[in-house]
This record gives C-alpha cells, sequence and structure tokens, in this order.
C-alpha cells in the first residue's frame, strides 16, 4: 500500500532541510531536526523522499530557477540552502500551494514510489506487473475491486504487465496528464513531458483515451508509438530500436542532434547542462552512458568539435572547440 503525504508534512521537511543546509546549523538544530523525523513516520518518510531529488535545482519552478540563475554558478549551484529554502516558498498550505503542486519536484516527493535524479529503479506490483522508473519519475499505485490503475505523476516508466490474479480480470490503465493508456496484454514505455506523453508498445497493444476527449480509443499495435497531447493523437510511427536502451542505462544516438542528445542526458544529471545554439545542429552517432553523463560528455568532446566547460558539476555548457 502506498504513502501519501500531507503537503503540511512535505513543507516541514522541505524547511528543515534548508535548515540543517545553511552553514550555521548548530548541534541543536540536528537534534530537533531528527526528534521531528522520529515524531511521526510520515515525517522520516517525507524527509528521505525530499532527499532523493534535493539536486535536481531544474525542477524548481522555472520563474525561481531562472531567478537564482542570474546569480555567479558556485552562488546558485553550490548553496543548497538558497535552492531549497526558494523551493519551500511555493510550498505553503493555503492559497500559494497551487504553485509547487505542478512541478516535477513536487510530484516526486509526494508520489508513493519515484527515483532520484540519475537513478533507475524496477518496482513489482500486487498483480506481478513490473514498472521501471526512469530517472525523476514519480508513479503512484490505485487498485481496487474494479481496476488496476497507475498513475504516472512525473517521467518515464516501462510496464510490463502480469495477469491479473483476480477472478473479475480487472482492466489495467496508466493515467497521466494527457490521458489514459489501456494496456491489453502489453509491454510499453509511457513518457509524459509538460505538453504531451509518448507511448512506445513493444508487445500487445494499448488504448489511448484523451484526458479532453475520453469519449475516443485510439489503439497502438505492437511495434508502433504515437505522441499525444490532451486533445490529439498523432499519427502512429514505427517504434525505434533504441526506444528502451534507458532501461539498460544507455542512450542511443542515431543522427540526433546534438541539442537533443544534450537535453536527455541532462534528465539524468543535477544541475543546469546547456547547449550552445552554435553546435546545436550537430549531429551525433554513438551509445552513451546514463549512468555516467560526465564520461558521456567526455566521449563527446572526442568525437564532435566541441568542448565541455564546467564552472562546476552543477553548470556545464558544451560548446564550438576552440
Amino acid at each position: 500500500m502506498e504513502v501519501v503525504i500531507a503537503p503540511a508534512i512535505v513543507q516541514q521537511a522541505a524547511q528543515w532541510m534548508a535548515r540543517l543546509w545553511s552553514d550555521d546549523a548548530s548541534d541543536e538544530d540536528q537534534a530537533d531536526c531528527a526528534r521531528w523525523r522520529a515524531a511521526h513516520p510520515h515525517h522520516d518518510l517525507a524527509w528521505q523522499r525530499l532527499q532523493a531529488f534535493e539536486g535536481k535545482l531544474h525542477s524548481v519552478p522555472r520563474d525561481v530557477a531562472r531567478h537564482a540563475l542570474r546569480e555567479p554558478a558556485p552562488a546558485a549551484y553550490l548553496n543548497r540552502r538558497r535552492a531549497l529554502t526558494l523551493l519551500t516558498v511555493l510550498l505553503p498550505v493555503g492559497g500559494m500551494l497551487y504553485a509547487a503542486r505542478g512541478t516535477d519536484a513536487w510530484q516526486v516527493a509526494t508520489a508513493g514510489h519515484s527515483t532520484a535524479t540519475g537513478e533507475v529503479r524496477e518496482i513489482t506490483l500486487p498483480d506481478g506487473t513490473r514498472v521501471m522508473l526512469a530517472s525523476a519519475s514519480a508513479v503512484d499505485v490505485r487498485f481496487d475491486a474494479g481496476e488496476r490503475l497507475l498513475v504516472l505523476r512525473a517521467g518515464e516508466i516501462l510496464v510490463t504487465t502480469a495477469h491479473d490474479p483476480d477472478p473479475a480480470q480487472r482492466p489495467f490503465r496508466v493515467q497521466g496528464r494527457h490521458g489514459t493508456v489501456r494496456a491489453l496484454g502489453t509491454r510499453f514505455t509511457l513518457r509524459q513531458d509538460e505538453y504531451t506523453s509518448r507511448v512506445d508498445v513493444f508487445e500487445g497493444a494499448v488504448e489511448i483515451r484523451l484526458a479532453h476527449a475520453p469519449g475516443n480509443a485510439v489503439g497502438v499495435a505492437t511495434g508502433y508509438g504515437a505522441v499525444f497531447s490532451a486533445d490529439i493523437v498523432q499519427s502512429a510511427a514505427p517504434v525505434p530500436a533504441s526506444a528502451a536502451a534507458w532501461t539498460k542505462g544507455v542512450l542511443v544516438a542515431d543522427h540526433m542532434r546534438l541539442d537533443e542528445l544534450l537535453a536527455e542526458l541532462a534528465r539524468y544529471r543535477p544541475g543546469l547542462l546547456r547547449c550552445d545554439p552554435a553546435v546545436a545542429g550537430l549531429s551525433v552517432n554513438g551509445v552513451f552512458s546514463l549512468r555516467d553523463t560526465d564520461r558521456a560528455l567526455h566521449n563527446l568532446a572526442l568525437a564532435l568539435p566541441v568542448r565541455i566547460v564546467a564552472r562546476t558539476r552543477f553548470w556545464v555548457t558544451v560548446q564550438a572547440a576552440a
């Protein structure tokens, strides 16, 4: 059974974390925080979930992140107290709570199952279905007598459905922000970004029902994938052979634009990874590690006329070689 944490507890955990990361945190602060965590199981769980994504500064809402990034790099990325304090400004109960609930950071912090930046992990659901979560992803499990529902709150998942042991043979659905995907004896991935989602089917088939048009079902067969928004499903296209390569810890580039490749690598590392527009259109081929993105960047510099400029581990720019 998943654990849903009250927003007020998440806020308290964020405030404790900000306090302990400050330069003047005392032993008494450490002891007080430990007592707060021990006071209730949800306190400690909220603490652990926040720690899982504390390095993901780019998950802070855009306006706040842009404000922080106007400062010199060490202040923006090494002062973790400032980064988290900015986040906690968006977490009070009442009228301002809506500002935080839309962010992936909030989704990861409060979900039943989640992964940190750079982490890939598999979970097994009560019916035997296996779900692999990509970096910075989050899901909730909501099984009942009528259906098996998985809610994708952030990121990307690979689902391998199992036969329902319940005699009622409940349907298996994955609900995302743009619609619901029903599995029909299936192995598939579902990824959601801000404006669109993408489903790729490796076995069986799926049925898509859009958030704004749930009455119309669109099927996607084995070997095909489709991009959809809340209003429309684009034409299905063959699934790239490397679509699920992330489950093996690699990114396969086949004539991929450099800026697109860096955007994928950025999902697996904390901080900011920028691409100079002058080299954004360079074509990239090869296999790159998602488990060691520093090595991936090093290999890029060997293969392309680019150089990696790192102000800190958390502020990296790829630009044209001198």
